[in-house]
């Protein structure tokens, strides 16, 4: 019976502990200030390809190091 009251406990906390997170980003949302609108689609910047295949060819590499493909 004592381990039932503990998780019973355990559960209760966590759960107050989730609806006091809500209540404050809920309360941050109320304090800011109005989004301005969002930028058209045409103003977004362009796509760099040379810099995301340099990122992608080093995550790439990392990968296979840490599989131990090569030494």
């Amino acid at each position: 019976m004592e381990n039932r009251k503990k998780i019973a406990a355990a559960i209760s906390a966590a759960m107050q502990y989730v609806k006091t997170e809500e209540e404050a980003v809920y309360m941050q949302s109320l304090a800011l200030p109005p989004e301005a609108p969002a930028m058209p689609v045409a103003a977004a910047a362009p796509v760099k390809l040379w810099g995301m295949s340099g990122r992608q060819a080093q995550m790439r590499m990392r990968n296979l190091m840490q599989m131990k493909t090569f030494k």
